[in-house]
């Protein structure tokens, strides 16, 4: 498999871009978390209603408690501080609702922050990434002499555009049919380039 192009100049911008990618990654995770770390300081409100509501129901049952067996009275008294201790369980438990929300609602939003910017740029990096190593790859598995080249060469005359070809000749078809190995050899070059390839030395060519 050819992950990294041949040419050094691409291969640097290729490396970039993983490195980009990963940077870009960790960077919406450290702004999600910022969101989720600030969203839950809405629920500060919530935490002091049900500390309050606790409080509340800890001090009615503490004075239901000191007034209950008392001579005379048995739990006559008692009995309305337990009661009124219901509201403050009532007010606690509304409390820890309003938490159990914003933490839900911050968790939603922290990953809503970070996956929807990384998808975006992971999912283009991807597609560029493997389009790129599907056609290096198989591109790499004919590229070994002269034959080779000739098949690049007349890949070139079909893909490139004419003003690239001119450059190169002013016959680049006539050149390729004489089998001018020049020209069929920069015509190569110039489709091998696309894909990030280098072609074979000249040796190994020849």
């Amino acid at each position: 498999m050819k992950l990294y192009s041949d040419l050094p100049a691409r291969r640097t911008v290729q490396v970039l871009a993983d490195l980009g990618v990963v940077a870009w990654v960790y960077l919406c995770v450290r702004v999600a978390q910022r969101v989720h770390d600030a969203t839950l300081g809405l629920a500060e409100p919530g935490r002091r209603l049900e500390a309050a509501g606790t409080g509340f129901t800890g001090r009615m049952n503490q004075a239901g408690d000191s007034v209950d067996g008392l001579p005379l009275l048995d739990d006559r008294i008692a009995t309305p501080f337990r009661s009124a201790a219901g509201v403050g369980d009532d007010f606690a438990s509304a409390g820890r609702d309003l938490v159990g929300a914003v933490e839900r609602f911050a968790t939603v939003l922290g990953l809503v922050t970070a996956l929807t910017p990384i998808v975006l740029v992971v999912g283009l990096w991807l597609v560029l990434r493997w389009r790129f190593v599907r056609r290096a790859t198989a591109a790499q598995r004919f590229v070994d002499g002269a034959p080779d080249l000739d098949l690049f060469a007349l890949r070139a005359m079909a893909n490139q555009p004419m003003t690239r070809l001119a450059r190169i000749s002013p016959d680049p078809a006539g050149a390729w049919r004489r089998g001018d190995p020049e020209v069929v050899r920069a015509l190569a070059v110039l489709e091998l380039k696309e894909v990030g390839l280098r072609p074979p030395p000249v040796s190994a060519a020849g």
